[in-house]
């Protein structure tokens, strides 16, 4: 697989067109490529941007650090108050992710929270249907990203928060392993995979890379349609299900207002 990281402008509040950026910064697309975007420059692009100095009566609390809990409270089904550990970071569930703040992130963002996209599904499905007519393509992915912790281990890895053009998964279940073992679980993460692979040539710092193009990928199938809402619900698991479950449960949420 081949993965090739777009470098841009420094994207700021003036940038309100992310086709405007797409269309300076890809010249061209191949089949069956999926083009990974940081969900930093869609929300930019967007106006789902908040100034660490609002005034606006919404935001009134003294500091910073009190508007963006607001912030978290109001972008998160779930949370847990930041003083809840020692890093000083809520803990959220968001969009049926689990994820930090909600995916509310100062960085790289000029004095902004800058939050996740409205509606990250519909962006990724708005830039490939852009992307498809503009090169006249058949097959082609677009994966809106964003960077994610691992409990138990340092370091961020990334994840999609939003996709179009492909099965996000590969199912093994009920195929056998190199013995004739046969899967019960087991489903690859295309999605995801391409995400942190895209995150690894973007970077996290000033490498001021957030567009990245990955081609030559295997074990992916493309799909020329939107998902249904049903489809993309089937994709999640719910906490009683989910193997983490236990943890899940018994942590002592506050509920968000998503």
């Amino acid at each position: 697989m081949i993965v090739a990281p777009v470098r841009t402008h420094k994207i700021t509040q003036k940038d309100t067109d992310l086709f405007k950026i797409l269309d300076k910064y890809l010249p061209s697309l191949q089949e069956k490529s999926v083009v990974a975007v940081t969900s930093k420059i869609v929300a930019i692009c967007e106006g789902r941007i908040v100034s660490v100095q609002n005034t606006n009566p919404a935001f009134t609390k003294s500091s910073g650090e009190a508007k963006k809990d607001e912030l978290i409270k109001k972008e998160s089904q779930l949370y847990l108050p930041r003083q809840k550990n020692k890093y000083n970071v809520s803990l959220t569930i968001a969009n049926n992710i689990l994820a930090a703040s909600a995916g509310i992130d100062e960085s790289n963002a000029n004095g902004f929270y800058v939050l996740w996209p409205q509606n990250p599904q519909k962006s990724a499905e708005d830039v490939r249907k852009y992307l498809q007519k503009k090169f006249n393509l058949k097959n082609l992915g677009v994966i809106i990203t964003d960077s994610r912790t691992t409990p138990l281990r340092w370091g961020v890895t990334a994840i999609s928060i939003g996709f179009s053009g492909f099965l996000p998964l590969k199912d093994y279940i009920g195929t056998p392993d190199l013995f004739g073992r046969t899967f019960m679980f087991e489903k690859m993460s295309i999605v995801d995979n391409l995400a942190s692979a895209a995150s690894l040539v973007m970077g996290e710092g000033a490498e001021q890379t957030p567009i990245a193009v990955c081609c030559e990928i295997p074990n992916i199938e493309f799909i020329d349609k939107a998902f249904s809402k049903k489809e993309l619900e089937d994709l999640q698991i719910s906490i009683d299900d989910d193997l983490y479950g236990e943890f899940l449960k018994n942590a002592d949420w506050e509920k968000g207002l998503k």
